[in-house]
C-alpha cells in the first residue's frame, strides 16, 4: 500500500511544480510584454521635478506620424536646431516611458547644433498599444525612423543615435542591420535580455534565475520570440560604428557590468563612463556637466563636431 500513496504524493508534488512553472512563466512573459505605461502627462511633471523640462516649450517643434516596417504607426517629433544645421540625432526613450522622456538629451544635442527627432516606442506614449518585445521588434522600428530622417533631409547629413535603457538596448540590436549612423549614444542599457531576466527573477522574486527559461517559452508562444533573440552584445561584436556608453555605478535595475560587458564586446572605437551615485537612468539628472562634457569630447575624437 505504501507504494501507490508515494506515488500519488510525487504525482500531486509533479503536478503543483508544473502549475506554478506555467503560472510563473506566463506572469513573467506578460509582464515583459505588457509594461505600465508612463502617461504623457506624468512624463512631462516627472522631467520638470528632475529640472530637465527647461525651456522646451519654446522650441520649434513638428509632431508627425511614421509607418513602420509592419504597418504599426509611430508618433514622432522633430526638433530642429537653433541654426541650420546637417546634424541629426534620433533619441530612443526606455521600457514604460514616451518621447517626452528624451528631453533631457534633447537640450545636450540642440546645444550642440544638432536637428534631433524623439519617438515613442512600439506599445508606448501615444501609438497604439501593442507588446513590447525589448528590442526585437522596436530595433526595426528605429530603422524605418532612420530611414524617414535620410529620406526627408539627404543622404549627405550626418546621423547618430542616442538610446537609454530599453532604447539602448533597440539601439545596440539595430546595429546588426548596420544602419547608416556615424555614432551611437548608448546609456544604461543591458547587453543580453536573458541575463538580464535572470538577475531580476533572482533579485525582485527570490527565484532561481533559471526560471526565465521557461518565461521565454511563453513569450515565444504568445509572443512569437524568444529572449534569447534579443542580445544586443552578439549584435555589436562585428560593429564599426564608435559609441559612447553610460552607466550609473548605483544601478541596481541594469547594473554596470552590463555596459562594461558591451564595450569589452564592441569590435569598433568605444569609450564608457560610469557615473558615481547614478541610479538607473539618472546618470544625466546626477552628473550633467559630466555627462554633457563626456558626449561633446566624444563627438570632438570621433569628428563629428568640432573642439
Amino acid at each position: 500500500m505504501e507504494f501507490p500513496i508515494i506515488a500519488i504524493i510525487i504525482g500531486v508534488i509533479v503536478l503543483l511544480l508544473i502549475i506554478f512553472l506555467i503560472i510563473f512563466a506566463v506572469g513573467l512573459s506578460k509582464m515583459v510584454a505588457w509594461p505600465h505605461i508612463i502617461s504623457i502627462p506624468d512624463e512631462i511633471n516627472y522631467e520638470k521635478e528632475k529640472g530637465m523640462w527647461r525651456n522646451y516649450e519654446e522650441y520649434q517643434k513638428e509632431e508627425f506620424l511614421l509607418e513602420s516596417y509592419d504597418g504599426y504607426k509611430l508618433n514622432a517629433i522633430y526638433v530642429p536646431a537653433k541654426e541650420k544645421s546637417d546634424k541629426y540625432v534620433v533619441i530612443s526613450h526606455g521600457y514604460s516611458g514616451c518621447r517626452l522622456g528624451s528631453v533631457k538629451y534633447l537640450h545636450l544635442f540642440h546645444e550642440l547644433g544638432f536637428n534631433a527627432v524623439m519617438y515613442d516606442d512600439r506599445g508606448h506614449g501615444s501609438n497604439e498599444r501593442t507588446y513590447c518585445t525589448m528590442g526585437f521588434r522596436e530595433s526595426r522600428d528605429l530603422l524605418t525612423v532612420i530611414n524617414y530622417v535620410y529620406d526627408r533631409f539627404g543622404e549627405d547629413i550626418t546621423l547618430g543615435l542616442h538610446g537609454e535603457s530599453m532604447g539602448s538596448g533597440l539601439t545596440n540590436t539595430a546595429l546588426k542591420y548596420s544602419p547608416k549612423v556615424s555614432f551611437v549614444v548608448s546609456d544604461c542599457g543591458y547587453c543580453d535580455l536573458p541575463y538580464l531576466l535572470k538577475y531580476l527573477v533572482n533579485k525582485t522574486l527570490h527565484l532561481p534565475g533559471f526560471l526565465e527559461v521557461f518565461a521565454s517559452l511563453a513569450t515565444r508562444i504568445m509572443y512569437g520570440y524568444f529572449f534569447g533573440r534579443v542580445r544586443p552584445i552578439e549584435q555589436i561584436k562585428e560593429n564599426e560604428i564608435p559609441i559612447c556608453f553610460f552607466h550609473g555605478e548605483d544601478d541596481d535595475f541594469i547594473p554596470c557590468e552590463h555596459a562594461k560587458r558591451l564595450h569589452e564586446a564592441n569590435k569598433g572605437y568605444s569609450e564608457l563612463h560610469l557615473v558615481p551615485g547614478a541610479g538607473h537612468a539618472m546618470s544625466i539628472i546626477t552628473d550633467e556637466e559630466s555627462y554633457t562634457k563626456h558626449v561633446k569630447e566624444f563627438l570632438v575624437r570621433i569628428g563629428i563636431i568640432e573642439k
